[in-house]
């Protein structure tokens, strides 16, 4: 039976990540490490939480002794690192959890995985061979763009927020453990992920439960940011892919090639609403531009052509039908909540 540790797997990505992968891995067991702070939600796990196959920790991946003990019962041959702080505003506010968690929790969970899985630089041990360690990481490490190009692979990094800061950290601790010891490690950057089970604090879920609550739906500046919009299942499929066809030691960026501006999410959520909950008033005018926030970067865009054309990956949702399914989701779990 394979044995994976899926971190942050109550979170946002990493339970929908979770859900497919017991799915495509019919027979295998997944041990999901989370410490439930704010992004971990128990009920991101409602859908596989009575799988005997799936096993829920609470714990933190800076604790190594936990973490080597969760190693040495399960024989791990795959790990999916996605437990991270991520919310910008949160790291310009309180910086240092970000440091803590997305570098030295990455550092531990990689030496614990190289002392588990490797003889010394460069070799593997007996059945450990094919052993691979996967890391989500973010578009935001490569800083701005402007109003042409795109970020690849070889883009170089250019954090602008301690969030992005921190996870450039891990990526080059990541990239250090195959140059120095030939751990079996893939690194994959995306764009801004959206769909079901995200943090309510997000833009999408924050504009859609302000709407429907008749509150201000808040844009930052002028709305003009650009953001490449990737709905969460497609995210999931480029991992599985990465993990299971991807070079040992690559990077792969996975993107959704749907580029929006904040303001035209805004209304386009909000002229789906007049349509799927419609009240006297357009949902528009409840539409506020606030103050910018610091740092704030322009424009993200992945170029995903080396994930498409070397493993065959393809986005299924563009994002109009994407967003759609999103607000179904959300429509739901808020009616739910005020019910």
């Amino acid at each position: 039976m394979k044995k994976f540790l899926v971190t942050g797997g109550a979170g946002f990505i990493g339970s929908n990540f979770i859900e497919q992968l017991l799915d495509v891995e019919p027979t295998a067991k997944v041990v999901n490490l989370d410490l439930m702070t704010y992004a971990g939600r128990e009920e991101n796990m409602e859908s596989f939480m009575g799988n005997e196959r799936h096993q829920f920790v609470k714990g933190d991946i800076c604790d190594r002794n936990l973490v080597e003990r969760l190693f040495t019962e399960n024989d791990f041959t795959g790990v999916f690192h996605f437990a991270a702080e991520s919310h910008v505003d949160n790291s310009i506010s309180g910086p240092e959890a970000f440091i803590k968690t997305n570098i030295n929790g990455t550092f531990t969970l990689l030496d614990v995985a190289r002392n588990d899985w490797m003889e010394g630089p460069g070799k593997a041990k007996s059945g450990k061979e094919s052993a691979r360690f996967l890391h989500v990481s973010t578009d935001e490490v490569y800083g701005s763009l402007g109003k042409e190009g795109l970020f690849t692979e070889t883009t170089p990094y250019a954090p602008n927020s301690p969030y992005s800061a921190s996870k450039a950290g891990s990526d080059f601790i990541v990239r250090s453990y195959f140059h120095t010891y030939g751990m079996n490690v893939v690194t994959t950057n995306c764009s801004n992920n959206y769909g079901p089970n995200q943090h309510d604090e997000k833009l999408i879920p924050t504009i859609i439960r302000n709407a429907i609550r008749g509150k201000d739906i808040p844009i930052y500046g002028d709305g003009q940011n650009v953001r490449d919009w990737l709905y969460v299942a497609d995210h999931c499929s480029g991992i599985q892919l990465a993990f299971d066809k991807g070079r040992p030691g690559e990077t792969y960026n996975i993107g959704g090639r749907n580029e929006r501006t904040n303001l035209y999410i805004a209304e386009t959520i909000c002229d789906l609403l007049d349509r799927m909950e419609p009240k006297e008033n357009s949902y528009r005018s409840q539409i506020t531009f606030v103050k910018d926030r610091p740092g704030h970067d322009l424009r993200y865009a992945i170029d995903a052509t080396k994930i498409e054309n070397e493993l065959g990956w393809k986005a299924k949702e563009n994002f109009e039908s994407g967003i759609e399914k999103t607000i179904k989701h959300y429509l739901t779990k808020y009616q739910h909540y005020e019910s």
